[in-house]
């Protein structure tokens, strides 16, 4: 059950019957303490506005440590950009006004299902973690838009969450104009713009914070509502969220906009697998010849990236055979066309969670198998180290054996 704190047993009880009075009400920030000493279980505290700001930030920066799957709700009088970025940068999950009884009650919900979420995955991931294993990376990307790099993603990260077999966090870098939220018909609390005011402090607790649950198994990490934000999230503030997210989740999927950006840059130095997308129609083929052409200038390792066709059976008058030779490159996976997937789209649930036999999700799952297979080795796991030299460029050593 969740527990309040506050020192006003009036403002207490208000909060408790906003929660269907089944909380456990609590006079001070140190029975608290004593509680959770003899307590475990415990998944969320609300900490009233009667709880001083300091003291209530102080608590939730030693849980963040002590008992990371234990999310702190604040509830304040008044809320302005600094109280959330004091709140976010010591592991508060959310801010709610004292007078929105209804957020409250979605906050608490949220952050409930997120520390179950993080309960399971220690779980499922806590022997691996013994063996120094880690998770997977997979970069969806096409230099050409409405390619269905949003479909591809969203649908590839619901068939490698297996229905909550295995964790997986689908990110949204399309900074600009991310539809990850829209896709999904997701109404999130934060965005990876709210990591901005972390910077290097930037945790796991801290990520746990931005994330929003989906289904069994997919958490989601999404764009920021503003497009204007887009430029104020440096790359090494993504390097940093990916480099989180891999220690966490089984696999991590990264959704990006149709753009060589520094962000962009940042997801493929890490990825253990790219998938370059294109359609059939030549302006596609053109772009992803481009594509192909600029990984070899940068230096990526041609096995880390792939080439992949959607909508792969459309009768256009040009064939994949002939975009393969056009290419000089194999297509790995030829992902069909097919009505159900916009409709699925505008239902907000990925058609691999609908139907997880339609040829859509079967094409995606077994690219997943074959490029990402769970049974993969810690060591093979990790990309080999990739650094930029003065000009940018990428140098690739073999790691060794």
């Amino acid at each position: 059950m969740p527990v309040i704190v506050d020192h006003d047993p009036a403002g207490a009880e208000t909060l408790n019957a906003a929660l269907g009075g089944e909380a456990l009400v609590l006079p001070s920030v140190d029975a608290l303490r004593r509680h959770l000493e003899d307590t475990l279980g415990e998944d969320c505290v609300v900490l009233g506005p009667g709880v001083d700001q300091t003291t209530a930030l102080r608590l939730a920066e030693e849980l963040r440590l002590s008992r990371p799957t234990l999310g702190v709700v604040l509830v304040r009088r008044r809320i302005d950009t600094g109280v959330l970025a004091d709140a976010l940068r010591s592991g508060v999950r959310e801010v709610v006004d004292s007078r929105d009884l209804a957020a409250l009650t979605a906050a608490v919900r949220r952050t409930r299902q997120l520390a179950r979420a993080l309960r399971d995955q220690a779980e499922h991931v806590g022997g691996l973690e013994d063996a120094g294993a880690r998770g997977r990376v997979l970069t969806v990307f096409s230099a050409k838009g409405g390619c269905g790099k949003t479909t591809v993603a969203t649908n590839l990260a619901a068939v490698l969450a297996d229905k909550g077999k295995r964790q997986v966090c689908l990110v949204d870098l399309d900074l600009a104009f991310g539809d990850v939220a829209i896709a999904l018909q997701l109404f999130p609390s934060h965005t990876i713009a709210d990591a901005i005011p972390l910077g290097d402090t930037l945790d796991a607790r801290g990520v746990a914070g931005l994330l929003t649950p989906h289904s069994p198994g997919l958490t989601t990490l999404v764009a920021p509502l503003e497009p204007g934000v887009a430029s104020s999230v440096p790359a090494e503030l993504v390097g940093r969220i990916l480099d989180v997210l891999r220690e966490q989740f089984d696999f991590v999927v990264v959704d990006t906009p149709p753009a060589f950006d520094d962000q962009v840059l940042a997801a493929f130095d890490r990825s253990d697998v790219i998938a370059l997308l294109a359609t059939l129609d030549i302006p596609a083929v053109k772009n992803l010849k481009l594509t192909l052409e600029t990984m070899e200038l940068l230096n990526y390792p041609p096995e880390r990236y792939c080439v992949v066709m959607n909508r792969a059976d459309a009768k256009v008058g040009l064939l994949v055979s002939e975009v393969e030779k056009t290419l000089g490159t194999k297509v790995v996976a030829q992902v069909p066309s097919s009505r159900d997937v916009p409709a699925s789209t505008n239902r907000g649930v990925p058609l691999a969670l609908e139907q997880p036999r339609h040829p859509v999700t079967l094409a995606l799952k077994a690219f997943a198998d074959a490029y990402l297979a769970p049974a993969a080795s810690a060591e093979q796991s990790i990309p080999s180290p990739l650094r930029r030299d003065r000009r940018g460029f990428l140098r690739w050593r073999t790691r060794a054996t």
